[in-house]
């Protein structure tokens, strides 16, 4: 039987690169027009009408195997129906690969089920490996808990353009450099059968004055740089994510901003602090997330003494999200908002409010690139500014999950 579905599986191949281009200009022409967003757009699809279950489950599992593989979803087709088990509870994930499977050439309908029969099972056991840990080194499908699209300090990639900074200059480059990396996956973990995850984050936040600038014919100073080294461990189920973090961020004034500013040599603080937090997030559905997480500074330097509470809450909507099949992309709108309330500054409210539109391979999940604006007002972000209020608007790009 496993030589039959090889075989059947090298013919499949074959044949679709025997496929005239001739026949694939055409078929790709239709599907322009259709703004849905299907694995057929790479596929031609007689193929699958008139293969058999025993090959359609075994493609099928193979594809699921090679972008879903840390889930152990197991795939059974009777009739040219599929028939999907081992689920993972994230309710963004699970709808992420019944529309991947909903969409392949040939199928006809998609069900969830708890379980396969024992029979299926035994017969699986032919010719899937099994697991011999209960989870997945490195895991790469994506992230348990997204990251806070507009959050000042969530470590991502991104270049900006800032205008009206009253703190840092009315012209100012704004650089990010991060990423969270996932270390290992727990699968079916605790009485709600979630995912649990730990990783390692890190960043670099920079930003740099072009504002009034003209000291020995520099174009540009650099201000001030943050880093940031997190240990995040996050667990999903449902609609929901969770994420408890201990972080740490030290913050450090830029060499031509000192040269050009001496005055603050003998003013400059070291803002560096150790802080835990615990994050809540809510998928309302697939357009609308809500997140709420408290934290606690439980180390600070003496020259910086921060106060321990804060609290930070948002919100995140998408909408109005198509199919960009050209690129074979997937292209939504978006608004994410912020808000931050920090003890040590007397609870005053931070608020970051960012609207743009992002790209990604896969509708909800995997990395993704955004181009966005957003204004700030409230307190700087920079951490040797940290107690100043200013307010400014941002023209940016960023890119990471």
């Amino acid at each position: 039987m496993q030589n039959g579905r090889l075989l059947l599986l090298t013919l499949f191949l074959a044949g679709g690169a025997l496929y005239s281009s001739e026949e694939e200009l055409d078929w790709e022409r239709k599907e322009v027009a259709s703004n849905e967003f299907a694995r057929k757009n790479a596929l031609p699809a007689d193929h699958c009408d008139e293969a058999t279950d025993a090959f359609m489950e075994g493609y099928i599992q193979a594809l699921i195997d090679i972008h879903y593989y840390e889930h152990r979803v197991r795939v059974a087709v009777r009739d040219h129906k599929v028939f999907l088990a081992h689920l993972p509870k994230n309710d963004l994930l699970s709808n992420s690969i019944i529309a991947f499977v909903r969409d392949i050439p040939g199928v006809k309908g998609v069900e969830v089920v708890d379980r396969l029969s024992s029979e299926e099972i035994e017969e699986r056991e032919q010719y899937i490996t099994k697991s011999q840990v209960k989870g997945v080194w490195f895991p790469q499908s994506t992230v348990l808990f997204p990251p806070l699209v507009a959050a000042p300090r969530e470590p991502t990639y991104s270049a900006a353009y800032r205008f009206g900074d009253r703190v840092i200059g009315e012209h100012v480059a704004a650089v990010a450099l991060g990423d969270d990396f996932p270390i290992f996956r727990w699968r079916d973990v605790f009485k709600w059968h979630g995912d649990l995850q730990i990783g390692i984050a890190a960043g670099v936040w920079a930003v740099f004055n072009f504002h009034h600038v003209d000291h020995n014919d520099e174009m540009s100073e650099l201000v001030n740089t943050d880093y940031y080294l997190g240990i995040p461990l996050t667990y999903a189920f449902d609609r929901w994510a969770f994420r408890l973090r201990i972080y740490h961020i030290s913050s450090h004034l830029g060499d031509e901003f000192l040269i050009n500013h001496p005055n603050y040599i003998s003013k400059r603080k070291n803002p560096s602090y150790e802080a835990i937090d615990f994050f809540g997030s809510y998928q309302a559905n697939r357009h609308v997330r809500f997140y709420l997480g408290p934290g606690v500074v439980f180390h600070s330097d003496k020259t910086f003494r921060l106060k321990p509470l804060y609290v930070e809450y948002g919100f995140e909507v998408r909408v109005l999200g198509r199919a960009l099949d050209y690129h074979r992309l997937y292209g939504t709108p978006f608004l994410a908002a912020h808000f931050e309330n920090w003890q040590a500054r007397h609870w005053g409210l931070d608020t970051t409010i960012k609207l743009g539109y992002e790209w990604s391979k896969l509708q909800g999940i995997g990395r993704k690139m955004r181009a966005y604006v957003d204004w700030h007002k409230g307190f700087s972000s920079e951490g040797q500014f940290f107690f100043k209020r200013t307010e400014f608007g941002e023209v940016g790009l960023s890119w990471g999950f």
